[in-house]
């Protein structure tokens, strides 16, 4: 996707990508991946998630990577928290206590951008980006995340060619394939179509929404 697709999204308030609450996956799952308190977690794409702040309260380090400055902007006004806005690089990094956004593009991250990153929370980035860019993205988080880097994945997986995404299908080969040199656990599965008007309509017969354990 282009970047003007979704600062229009973000301009349209067409966001229906963002939950109200903290995301009951994460919190059933994140513990067990033993990470010690303080470490530090990447959360790409993050737009203006709540399950920023509850990673935060968990006692982690947040480095949230989002393209829209409007989504940053508004993670901070919602939540009354006040930033210091600098620059690194080519990003515009907004901080507040135990939460950084960086406002820019997340395939111009480095390996020194992320050499102290111990986790990794993707809920809606893969599954927003069109297959030639989850392929870059995934490589990209083999190639700049460090050795035992671990983390949680979502994913969605349904008939693509009855409705197109965003959120795009990722199915559960293409996920071990662009997550090699990983280990990759499925910890969860279940079926959400009944909770998907938009995909009911499009006549879409199964949409399995999936979560993962990984680990470099």
């Amino acid at each position: 996707m282009e970047p003007a697709f979704w600062h229009k999204r973000w301009a349209d308030n067409q966001i229906g990508f963002h939950q109200a609450q903290v995301n009951p996956y994460l919190q059933a799952h994140w513990p067990a991946l033993g990470l010690a308190p303080g470490a530090r977690v990447l959360v790409p794409l993050c737009g203006k998630s709540l399950d920023m702040l509850w990673l935060a309260a968990q006692g982690y380090r947040v480095l949230g990577v989002e393209l829209s400055r409007r989504a940053v902007e508004d993670f901070f006004a919602e939540h009354g928290l006040l930033a210091q806005v600098t620059r690194h690089g080519g990003f515009e990094v907004w901080r507040s206590d135990e939460v950084e956004l960086w406002c820019g593009d997340v395939f111009a991250l480095r390996a020194e951008d992320l050499a102290d990153c111990a986790g990794v929370y993707d809920r809606a980035a893969l599954i927003a980006l069109p297959e030639p860019m989850r392929e870059r993205y995934m490589a990209l988080l083999g190639e700049q995340l460090p050795a035992a880097c671990r983390g949680l994945l979502v994913t969605l997986d349904y008939d693509q060619a009855v409705i197109d995404g965003p959120p795009f299908s990722v199915p559960d080969a293409e996920v071990r394939a662009g997550f090699a040199g990983w280990r990759v656990d499925e910890v969860e599965a279940g079926e959400i179509l009944d909770e998907s008007p938009k995909f009911l309509k499009a006549g879409v017969e199964s949409l399995v929404e999936r979560v993962y354990s990984v680990r470099r």
